[in-house]
């Protein structure tokens, strides 16, 4: 029986070691996330597109033995079996970090693993606009990264503190679901608490983070109407506080926001957001015209004067884009369109991804195309020199 034992752990262990360099094949074809679901194979999301990894699908029991493995905490574990949705963090040597939710789905599991780098982004590496060095610079103020899921908001806000730790003097108090990348002591001080282990949850995180000295705060995600007034609390009290919200722009993020309170308490709500906001950052990721990972879109709205004054307005909150649009050279803000017009015009986006991704497509055709025929024609090429002694 014992030796059957030790033959039953050495198969397990064989198993999730060819598990692991399944995932770091993934990995090595520069993957985003990996999917482990029952009835599938393994499947990566590699330059947006999700393929697959291998050809034999997975068991319930397989897929139930890797989310098993995933799980650090022993009393997680134990219930694995009445988890419906469950978030953390697992890593490897010599494999990679991952960010890990375990869902279920046609009542067996699904696993999805979001690759998280060992090195902390910069603005550069992750070819972000200059102008966000200034805006994480703030000495108070609420700035909000946006996008939909997978558009990198992670890592712009992982970036924001890396500027943060390596400019200037600070305690930064990271508060997250899970941890992801890991921000050593430059010359700043960086608290990181995980949500479920180091802390119960974002109100009771957030509100001990208050009474911990920072001078910067970073909150996962603005879910709910309670953690938004206390953020706002932050930010008023001379605080600059870093979060997020799925909203794919500027104009949207305000609306929502203000939408998540009851109606009666709209108003002073508008009035708190406008002195509050530093800036709103909007990104999404869109492949690059040489095939080579995606590049980043951004707009970007600073609070201005002028902006404060169209947020607290309800009937011109709308005109945000337009004020972008026209202020834009002054401010250093820019629109979707108008960065993707750059990103064509550089020629790090094709003619037919800028269009797919705007939402005014006839605007931006007629801009792209004026675009085109200003361009200079190429130089002919140099007549070729005669050789020596001709």
């Amino acid at each position: 029986m014992e030796e059957r034992g030790k033959g039953g752990r050495a198969s397990a262990a064989g198993q999730q070691r060819g598990i692991e360099q399944i995932i770091k094949a993934a990995i090595d074809r520069g993957a985003s996330d990996v999917h482990i679901k029952a009835g599938d194979v393994f499947r990566a999301r590699i330059d947006g597109k999700l393929l697959p990894l291998t050809k034999h699908r997975l068991t319930p029991e397989q897929t139930r033995a890797i989310a098993q493995h995933l799980i650090s905490s022993e009393e997680d574990r134990s219930r694995l079996d009445r988890l419906r949705d469950y978030d953390c963090s697992w890593g490897t040597p010599g494999v990679g970090r991952f960010r890990v939710n375990i869902l279920r789905q046609r009542s067996s599991f699904m696993i999805v693993m979001r690759v998280i780098p060992f090195d902390v982004p910069t603005f550069e590496t992750l070819g972000l606009p200059a102008i966000l060095s200034s805006v994480a610079s703030a000495e108070r103020g609420l700035i909000l990264v946006t996008g939909e899921t997978g558009s990198g908001k992670s890592s712009t806000m992982a970036a924001m503190v890396n500027h943060i730790n390596q400019t200037q003097n600070k305690h930064v108090v990271t508060l997250e679901n899970p941890i992801e990348f890991l921000h050593r002591d430059i010359n700043s001080s960086v608290t990181q608490r995980e949500i479920g282990v180091d802390v119960d949850d974002f109100p009771a995180g957030l509100r001990a983070a208050l009474r911990q000295d920072p001078d910067v705060i970073l909150i996962g995600e603005l879910r709910d109407p309670g953690i938004i007034d206390t953020a706002l609390k932050a930010a008023e009290t001379g605080h600059l506080v870093i979060s997020t919200l799925h909203t794919p722009d500027a104009v949207t993020t305000v609306t929502r926001l203000v939408a998540m309170f009851p109606p009666e308490e709209q108003e002073i709500l508008r009035l708190r957001l406008s002195e509050a906001l530093h800036a709103i950052v909007a990104q999404r990721l869109l492949p690059r015209a040489d095939a080579r990972k995606r590049v980043p879109v951004v707009e970007i709205l600073i609070g201005t004067a002028g902006v404060r004054d169209l947020i607290k307005d309800e009937n011109r909150t709308s005109k945000l884009h337009d004020y972008i649009r026209d202020a834009g050279d002054q401010y250093g803000m820019q629109t979707f369109d108008q960065h993707l017009l750059e990103l064509v015009e550089e020629d790090v986006v094709t003619f037919e991804v800028a269009l797919a991704a705007t939402a005014n497509p006839k605007d931006l055709e007629q801009q792209l195309r004026t675009l085109r025929h200003r361009r200079p024609p190429p130089s002919p090429p140099a007549p070729a020199e005669a050789a020596p002694g001709r």
